[in-house]
């Protein structure tokens, strides 16, 4: 989901890239049944099952708030994670024909977390959407009321985050590496596509690290609440950080046994 108008070209090269990961995920799972063509309609939903989820193969639909279209999906986006009381003022709308391939929410959801990969790039997926929708906002304030939500381009040896400062963000490499220090010790890398600064926000404590940038890098900011908010909303994304986080601290670990044994 992106919000109509202009967008910076990190916005674009981010939106590129989103639209190809709901097709990665959706790979190997059936769906459930032929797809569907649809003509112009002023209310796409009341057209679909509520129990299913749709990749949109063909055409743009719109998102509306009364009667003003705001954002818009298009051609490789999943159709109808938004649903409930929270988006009953939101209306969608396609002005031409678009064509739907259906799957059955249910096995969407089961198929997402049966894979760590799969849970990781759907969460990607929400994350990107989060701060694009984000950064658009904050371009359309005025300059001295604009925060800073969304990308942020920074070079070889800035600093994206400073042991013992207060969390109030999350953030993630689009593109680029950084490297983690605590007390000026190198504990581990940051790469691509890593998200970082989550276990903060979840507690509320200092940043229990440095991050920096070790080459030119565009990192995605996501404000802690925003991110809290999501992480309520789905708990297995919350899930899926979890594990992630796991299998960052299992890493550290085995570099402590490892420095442990070369001193011994």
């Amino acid at each position: 989901m992106y919000l109509l108008g202009e967008q910076s070209a990190l916005a674009d090269a981010l939106i590129n890239r989103l639209q190809n990961l709901p097709a990665q995920w959706l790979e190997g799972l059936a769906p459930c049944a032929e797809t569907l063509e649809l003509g112009a309609t002023d209310d796409l939903m009341a057209q679909l099952p509520g129990d299913q989820m749709f990749l949109l193969t063909d055409g743009v639909i719109n998102g509306c708030i009364g009667t003003r279209a705001l954002f818009y999906w298009q051609e490789g986006d999943l159709i109808g994670l938004q649903r409930g009381d929270d988006w009953a003022d939101c209306r969608l709308r396609n002005d031409g024909p678009v064509r739907l391939l259906p799957y059955r929410r249910s096995d969407v959801i089961q198929h997402l977390y049966a894979e760590p990969g799969r849970a990781d790039q759907f969460l990607e997926y929400l994350l990107g959407q989060m701060a694009i929708l984000a950064h658009a906002v904050a371009e359309l304030k005025p300059r001295e009321f604009r925060s800073t939500n969304g990308f942020k381009r920074v070079d070889a040896g800035e600093t994206l985050i400073q042991q013992g400062d207060a969390a109030d963000h999350v953030f993630v490499i689009i593109d680029g590496h950084a490297e983690a220090y605590v007390d000026g010790h190198k504990v581990g890398e940051v790469p691509k596509d890593e998200i970082f600064g989550a276990m903060a926000v979840f507690t509320g404590e200092p940043r229990n690290a440095t991050v920096i940038a070790c080459e030119p890098s565009t990192v995605m900011l996501i404000p802690g609440d925003q991110f809290l908010s999501l992480t309520r909303t789905n708990p297995k994304i919350a899930h899926s950080l979890i594990e992630s986080m796991a299998r960052r601290i299992d890493q550290l670990n085995k570099q402590i046994s490892q420095l442990s044994s070369n001193r011994n």
